[in-house]
């Protein structure tokens, strides 16, 4: 009851302070009648505070989100399911739910008056324009009379968290180079070398197709042999991340390192659709496997996460790739670059890698005030020193987009060759 007290309005506060003032005036003055006025006067809020206090402890609510990862730029929704879990009806109620200022501003909904074990559903939508993690909740829930005397307000402990991820492009399907870790090709190489007699066999068991016999080893063992399954060779990838912020601009959805997040999303997934047993590296120290069903969901949720790091140098995210250098294909995602740094990438290549950097020219997404032709000069010179330490190199520019970038990293391709060609012209240029 002291709670519900507390909870007084304005205008419930006014009514004991007209009751007081009736009382006092009917004691100077003698009048009964005025007492009378004074004792409904007060009466009325204190009737009002029992009526919201009662359901104290006795709303049971649930949130859920549909769905739980929304890509940037989507919408998702929320709803908000209360179950009144007393015999006593509640009052109107006013629902708040507490939202981060990047999902908008805070929710209200008017609740009308619950039954008996009675339960009702509000829903309202959310919309984030940018990546990252937000907590959602917790719930606020305003009980009021009908006359506006008191009004209580409840908190849900629960917090529910909304994943918003970089936005996924669809990528066309190309083949691409170094598709098979440890050769460059294909498993139908190691097969037209040594040929499908030299098969692994075991011990026939029971339930084993017998189209699966191998004839020669039965015959050469005196026992039922079989082929092995076929142990198909394993396709790594690995897509790194430059989060060095100064080799980055642009503020908001429109950076460029948003730019580059939203492409290692897309290239993340596409190569896990195509069966790559996939690493991700960043340059503030992130390096994750994506080998195990569910992998695309743990490289979505780090990259809604990941930050530009001040402190981020190629050195270290060099470090990071060749702490544990399987081969394969290496996909880097890199900003604005020094010929110091791109020579530096050239040690990421190594145990057979084929490596393919998009060096995304970041003086494009805003243009400083100094020469624009002294910084083209400067990123050519950039991507020919990508070219030559063994990169293939795929200029970015403001206004690019990824599907239309990728066919170029096809294997065939004549692309890269033509940005080299290129990259060798702006550089006799200079010279």
């Amino acid at each position: 009851m002291r709670e519900a007290l507390r909870g007084l309005t304005t205008r419930g506060r006014s009514f004991l302070a007209a009751a007081i003032a009736a009382a006092v005036s009917a004691l100077i003055l003698g009048e009964r009648d005025l007492l009378r006025v004074a004792v409904l006067l007060a009466v009325l809020p204190l009737l009002a505070a029992w009526y919201v206090g009662r359901s104290r402890y006795k709303l049971a609510c649930t949130r859920s989100l549909e769905p739980g990862r929304a890509p940037v730029g989507s919408s998702a929704r929320v709803i908000l399911r209360l179950q009144n879990m007393s015999r006593l009806p509640t009052g109107t109620m006013l629902l708040e739910d507490r939202l981060p200022y990047a999902l908008g501003s805070r929710p209200r909904v008017v609740l009308e008056r619950l039954g008996a074990h009675q339960a009702s559903s509000v829903a309202y939508t959310v919309r984030a324009d940018i990546r990252g993690r937000y907590s959602i909740g917790p719930l606020m829930v305003r009980l009021t009379d009908p006359f506006g005397l008191c009004e209580l307000t409840r908190s849900f402990p629960s917090v529910d968290r909304l994943t918003v991820i970089p936005q996924v492009s669809a990528l066309p399907r190309v083949r691409l180079a170094g598709e098979y870790a440890g050769t460059g090709e294909s498993r139908a190489r190691s097969v037209a070398v040594h040929g499908e007699d030299d098969a692994a066999t075991r011990e026939y068991r029971r339930g084993d197709d017998l189209r699966r016999v191998h004839w020669r080893s039965t015959a050469r063992t005196g026992e039922l042999m079989v082929r092995r399954e076929e142990q198909p060779w394993e396709s790594r990838a690995t897509v790194v991340l430059d989060t060095r912020a100064y080799a980055h601009r642009g503020e908001g959805p429109t950076a460029s390192f948003e730019w580059a997040v939203a492409a290692a999303a897309s290239i993340a997934v596409h190569l896990r659709e195509s069966g790559y047993k996939l690493r991700l590296v960043t340059g503030s120290g992130i390096d994750i496997d994506a080998a195990e069903s569910g992998g695309e969901g743990l490289i979505l949720d780090t990259l809604a996460d990941v930050k530009a790091d001040q402190n981020s140098d190629v050195s270290v995210l060099v470090e990071h790739v060749r702490r544990r250098n399987d081969g394969g294909l290496v996909i880097g995602l890199f900003g604005a670059l020094t010929v110091a740094e791109a020579e530096l990438l050239g040690q990421i290549r190594g145990n057979g890698a084929t490596c393919i950097g998009f060096a995304v020219d970041s003086s494009t997404w805003v243009p400083s005030s100094g020469s624009t032709a002294e910084g083209d000069r400067e990123h050519a010179a950039a991507s020919l020193a990508l070219v030559r330490s063994g990169w293939k190199s795929v200029p970015v520019t403001h206004g690019d987009t990824l599907p239309a970038l990728w066919p170029s990293v096809g294997r065939g391709s004549q692309g890269f060759a033509y940005r080299a060609a290129m990259a060798e012209t702006v550089s006799g240029v200079i010279r």
